[in-house]
C-alpha cells in the first residue's frame, strides 16, 4: 500500500510481513521493529485510520471491508473503527509515531519503535468570572504589647522544651543479644549417653 521500500523480500512475502506488523500495531499500540519496517508501517497505519475517521454512514461498510482486506485480525479491525479512530478525530495526520532505539545487538540493524499517539483528551474549559475589584481599605495596625508582657511568655515556652531534651536512661534489664549470651556461657561438649 505505501512506499518503495523492498525490505529484501519478494512482494507477496513483503505485503504479508506489513499486514502482520500493522495489525500488531493496532492490537498492542506499540511495536519494536528494524527503523526502514517501522516507517513503512506507521504510513499504511496513518492511512488505515484516515480509512476508518473518514467512513461515514453510508459507506461505513465499505470502509470496513477494505481494512479487513489489509488487517488480519477481525477484532482489530473492529477495535480500529470502534476505539482507535474516534479518538484522533482532532488530528489530520501523524497518528503513528517513529521513535529511534539505536542498533541491534548482533547485527547492528537500526531498531525503531513505532508507537500510536496519544489521543488527546479534551478537558472542558471554564471560565472563571473576574471578580471586580474593590478599593483596598487599609486596616489599622493592632496596638503593639509592651516588652515587659511579651517577655514571660517567651520564658515559658522555652522551659517545656528543655524539658523533653533531657535524655532518656535505658531500663537496667535491657534484652542482651544472643551472642552476648552464649559468649559468657562455658561452652560444654555433648557426649552421646552410652545406653
Amino acid at each position: 500500500m505505501s512506499g518503495n521500500r523492498k525490505l529484501g523480500r519478494v512482494t507477496s512475502h513483503r505485503n504479508l510481513m506489513l499486514r502482520g506488523l500493522v495489525t500488531y500495531l493496532f492490537e498492542n499500540g506499540k511495536i519494536e521493529t528494524t527503523y526502514a519496517r517501522a516507517k513503512e508501517v506507521a504510513a499504511i497505519a496513518d492511512q488505515m485510520i484516515t480509512l476508518a475517521k473518514n467512513a461515514k454512514t453510508e459507506n461505513r461498510l465499505a470502509a470496513y471491508r477494505t481494512a479487513m482486506g489489509y488487517i488480519t485480525k477481525e477484532a482489530v479491525a473492529k477495535k480500529l473503527f470502534d476505539e482507535i479512530a474516534p479518538g484522533y478525530v482532532k488530528l489530520t495526520s501523524g497518528y503513528a509515531h517513529v521513535y529511534k532505539l539505536g542498533p541491534r545487538r548482533g547485527d547492528g540493524a537500526e531498531m525503531a519503535l513505532v508507537k500510536l499517539a496519544e489521543e488527546k483528551k479534551e478537558e472542558p474549559v471554564v471560565e472563571e468570572k473576574k471578580a471586580a475589584k474593590k478599593p483596598a481599605t487599609r486596616k489599622k495596625a493592632a496596638p503593639k504589647k509592651k516588652a515587659e508582657e511579651a517577655a514571660p511568655v517567651a520564658e515559658e515556652a522555652v522551659a517545656p522544651v528543655e524539658e523533653a531534651a533531657a535524655p532518656v536512661e535505658e531500663p537496667a534489664s535491657a534484652p542482651v543479644a544472643a551472642e552476648e549470651v552464649a559468649a559468657e556461657e562455658p561452652k560444654t561438649e555433648e557426649t552421646p549417653a552410652a545406653e
